[in-house]
């Protein structure tokens, strides 16, 4: 399951699944900590009609999940044709606190008056083991509590006329044989337990008499805070406010923040460029840190989230962001980068969004040899997103800020990270984060990285190292016919062995394309791009029935039916479809984009990749790089004024 809905306001984050229901909850920073749990579903809402109840989860439900065209708003609507009852929920993250607010609009879609009551389930897992959390009922005030230690989760609601919720019930849930609290609002009653700890779930109950036709609005909020006195100041301001006003508050938040990016694109992909300019948005941490997915599904298939912030996806996350002119987000990534960076000038391989080192899998050693385990690509393209920036914003302040304590320690980095016998740079892991190598996308990238810091350095009147960051990137670039195959392509990479010989892995790889084409300098018809996008359309694209294209042959990364090569991705996909735009090719570019239009959730949400066969969404959904290539695509088409024809 995918999240065709995420919320944020850039600190509290969360995702909601294809029932709509509250699936991940991350407080207090983007991608971190999650408060629920992937392993199982979350927070339900359940509806007791005169004797008959319903979870909107069980099957029975009519569900549509989506948001609003210009804003972090979701727009769900679930219909019982058995109870016949709608719901729409209006959901949305405060701009100004942290809370999630679910606005409610609940429907008698009968002929007859009815007594109707609305369940809230909600079940955190803040101590992460399920156990030693504490849920209570608080009277004094009227709401639920779920703490452990400096997380306080305040749960509470009321009518739109100001009546509040009526029963509460607190319990065990998933330890001692107990599957949740949640069971003892079937019967359309709660038992008011108010306090219970360990693994803790939660029921509070909405009750309302509605004629035939009627509906009535619920506002329902979880605050979220380190101590309980905030939550609890914040919780009085809520009850004595008009609840749709600050729903309005929020729309017109996110509606100024895409205002400040206006750009002239076909009406058709407005909608697209919008929720995916959202979506990256969403994940972007107020401290800097650019999150590669906040979908947590994957750990239920993996050994690890993907709530990360991997330099590389966050430097291509914002250069859509920097191209529309939204730059407070870069300047705060950064700053991330800076102090995250190691005092040898390169960057790690991922990091967490508290600036912590991120869990990986590159091994220090390699052969008998110490190897530091980083992608050099991540370290250049910071570098390189740092000159975009500049060249958008003329941002001088930025750079003086930046350039000795960043620029100067990662161009310096790159320019001695190069074998004397290749001239190209040592090997570390290529961009997949599978193959230890000297790859051709890490040496494009690497020459685009210097390329940046040397102009930066004749900006901020620094000769000496211009020249020596700008002969290292033409010396790289000199050397580039050593990643060309003799059949007319450049190839994943080498590996430079004791011996002196080289150990190629010719494997075909679209970054290996893009790398050159987007990075190298070089010009469009150079003869060794256009044989090498040759030989990507004849073996990466369209290469299963769903179409689109694959990273490169023989990818097993998510593959179950092998008897194809890969899976299709939309980064891989737009990667050329960006190519045939800059070729002129604007046809095939716009078939290409459409291809990844089509695969969108109807929420506008981009997965990883896909199914083969069937086009499914395969691992993360959402992806904001699927999400950033998108953006950048639509720019693309649209700056050539080809744009749906």
């Amino acid at each position: 399951m995918g999240r065709p809905v995420v919320l944020s306001n850039n600190q509290l984050f969360v995702g909601l699944d294809e029932s709509g229901l509250v699936h991940d909850f991350y407080y207090p920073y983007v991608g971190l900590e999650n408060l629920t749990t992937a392993r199982s579903s979350q927070h339900k809402i359940g509806v007791w009609v005169d004797g008959q109840f319903s979870w909107t989860d069980d099957g029975s439900w009519e569900i549509n999940v989506d948001f609003e065209d210009d804003a972090l708003i979701s727009h769900i609507t679930l219909h019982s044709t058995a109870l016949s009852i709608s719901l729409l929920l209006q959901d949305f993250i405060d701009p100004d606190c942290n809370a999630l607010i679910r606005h409610i609009t609940l429907s008698n879609d009968s002929a007859d008056e009815r007594d109707i009551r609305l369940f809230m389930h909600q079940v955190f897992e803040i101590s992460r083991s399920g156990r030693a959390d504490t849920a209570m009922y608080v009277p004094d005030d009227h709401y639920v509590l779920d703490y452990k230690g400096r997380h306080c989760l305040l749960i509470a609601g009321k009518f739109a006329s100001g009546k509040d919720f009526d029963q509460y019930a607190v319990g065990n849930y998933g330890i001692e044989g107990k599957s949740g609290t949640f069971k003892d609002a079937e019967d359309g009653e709660l038992s008011e337990n108010a306090v219970e700890h360990g693994g803790v779930d939660s029921v509070i109950r909405f009750q309302e008499r509605l004629t035939g036709g009627q509906t009535t609005v619920i506002d329902y909020w979880v605050i979220a805070t380190s101590n309980q006195s905030d939550a609890q100041k914040l919780h009085i301001s809520f009850k004595k406010q008009d609840m749709a006003e600050r729903l309005a508050q929020a729309r017109r938040h996110w509606q100024s923040w895409l205002g400040d990016a206006d750009v002239d694109v076909s009406t058709d992909n407005r909608r697209t460029l919008q929720h995916s300019l959202l979506v990256v948005k969403a994940h972007c941490d107020k401290r800097g840190s650019v999150l590669a997915s906040g979908d947590s599904s994957i750990f239920n298939y993996g050994r690890d989230y993907y709530c990360y912030c991997w330099p590389r996806d966050a430097a291509y996350a914002l250069w859509p962001l920097i191209r529309l002119g939204h730059f407070e987000e870069a300047k705060k990534f950064f700053g991330f980068a800076r102090d995250t960076a190691h005092k040898d000038g390169y960057l790690m391989h991922k990091y967490q969004p508290d600036r912590a080192i991120g869990s990986t899998w590159h091994p220090l050693v390699h052969g008998r040899h110490s190897e530091l385990a980083i992608q050099e690509d991540e370290t250049a393209s910071v570098v390189f997103m740092i000159g975009e920036y500049f060249q958008a914003s003329q941002d001088r302040a930025l750079i003086d800020d930046m350039y000795h304590s960043f620029i100067v320690p990662a161009a310096n980095f790159m320019t001695n990270f190069i074998d004397e016998p290749t001239g190209l740079p040592h090997a570390s892991y290529d961009l997949w984060e599978e193959k230890f190598l000297t790859s051709t996308y890490s040496v494009s990238v690497t020459i685009a990285g210097l390329q940046a810091a040397a102009k930066l350095a004749k900006l901020v009147e620094a000769p000496e190292d211009a020249d020596r960051w700008k002969r290292a990137a033409d010396g790289i670039r000199e050397n580039l016919d050593k990643l060309y195959h003799a059949d007319g392509y450049f190839v994943k990479g080498f590996l430079l062995q004791d011996n002196g010989e080289l150990a190629y892995d010719n494997t075909l790889d679209i970054s290996s394309l893009y790398g050159p084409y987007m990075y190298a300098g070089l010009p469009l018809d150079d003869e060794r791009l256009v044989n090498t996008a040759k030989h990507v359309e004849e073996r990466l694209l369209n290469a299963t029935p769903s179409g689109g294209v694959l990273r490169y042959e023989h990818d097993n990364y998510f593959l179950t039916k092998r008897q194809y090569l890969g899976n299709p991705w939309v980064v891989c996909t737009l990667w050329l479809a960006q190519y045939y735009a800059s070729t002129q090719q604007t046809q095939k570019a716009q078939n290409l984009l459409q291809w990844s239009l089509d695969r969108q959730l109807p929420s506008g949400i981009l997965s990883e990749q896909f199914d083969p066969e069937t086009a499914a969404p395969l691992g993360v959904t959402p992806l904001v790089w699927s999400h950033a290539e998108m953006i950048n695509t639509i720019l693309d088409l649209s700056s050539k004024q080809e744009l749906g024809n």
